[in-house]
């Protein structure tokens, strides 16, 4: 997979690519991320980016001069994303990231200021993804993430296949819960099922761990899980601790088979 991030701060991608994950997959040529400098597309003798927005206000906005001169240098072909880094955009998910995962090439351009002229919107980018519902000072952050999200996606990236099966959000549901040496760490053990060695109980203590956090924690993402005939029989089995603000009582036990999708 090829890369491409638009940004007046290459040095942010740079400086960020050169450790684990991310330079190991660059090392083995599984991906590869380039970042280019938007100042070198401007043609006054500032270098200039950016501008005052018409009609006034306050901040600067992205000329799209030096934007398309840029995106038509890198010279994506028409089925490659061409993503405006935005917090209007689409909420940047997990099947997002595999979704992304699926082209060859991408392109990422990176905002400043009050954002971009909106003939860059209209007629440049192909798509607009926000990492969340907060605003940073540039798109350089979103970038690194959409591009660690993605790349660890791609086969041979984190060496086992099986690490992404069985992440938060892989099936809709949070990871169940993660133990190591020692077994017992100031009085606080390691569940039994886990020392067993009995793979059957591991397997089902960590799906009823996945339904218990998840029901707990994100009840929006429990809202939309469909489980499969096996989790229904899990669910019934389990009972999770339910607080005030779901059952309206100061505390209350509730058998899971009451599944918000049942």
């Amino acid at each position: 997979m090829k890369i491409d991030v638009v940004t007046i701060f290459p040095e942010l991608i740079a400086a960020n690519l050169a450790h684990g994950i991310l330079r190991r997959a660059q090392e083995a040529q599984i991906i590869s991320v380039t970042a280019h400098d938007l100042r070198g597309h401007t043609t006054d003798r500032h270098r200039s980016t950016d501008d005052a927005p018409y009609g006034g206000g306050a901040g600067m906005v992205m000329r799209p001069g030096p934007l398309f001169d840029c995106v038509e240098a890198i010279a994506p072909d028409e089925n490659t994303p061409v993503i405006l880094l935005t917090p209007q955009g689409r909420p940047f998910t997990q099947s997002i990231a595999r979704e992304l995962s699926t082209h060859n090439n991408l392109v990422l351009l990176c905002g400043r200021y009050e954002g971009f002229d909106e003939r860059v919107r209209t007629h440049l980018a192909t798509d607009e993804i926000s990492v969340g519902d907060f605003v940073l000072t540039g798109g350089e952050l979103a970038a690194l993430i959409i591009i660690d999200a993605v790349i660890r996606l791609i086969p041979g990236a984190l060496g086992s296949g099986d690490s992404t099966e069985e992440e938060s959000f892989s099936d809709g549901l949070l990871e169940y819960p993660h133990y190591t040496r020692p077994p017992d760490f100031r009085g606080w053990t390691v569940p039994d099922v886990l020392l067993s060695g009995n793979h059957a109980e591991i397997a089902k203590w960590r799906r009823k761990e996945q339904f218990r956090r998840t029901r707990e924690r994100r009840p929006d993402l429990w809202t939309e899980f469909v489980p499969s005939k096996s989790d229904l029989k899990l669910i019934k089995e389990l009972t999770v601790t339910v607080d005030s603000p779901l059952c309206g009582e100061e505390e209350k036990t509730a058998d899971a088979s009451a599944h918000p999708g049942d």
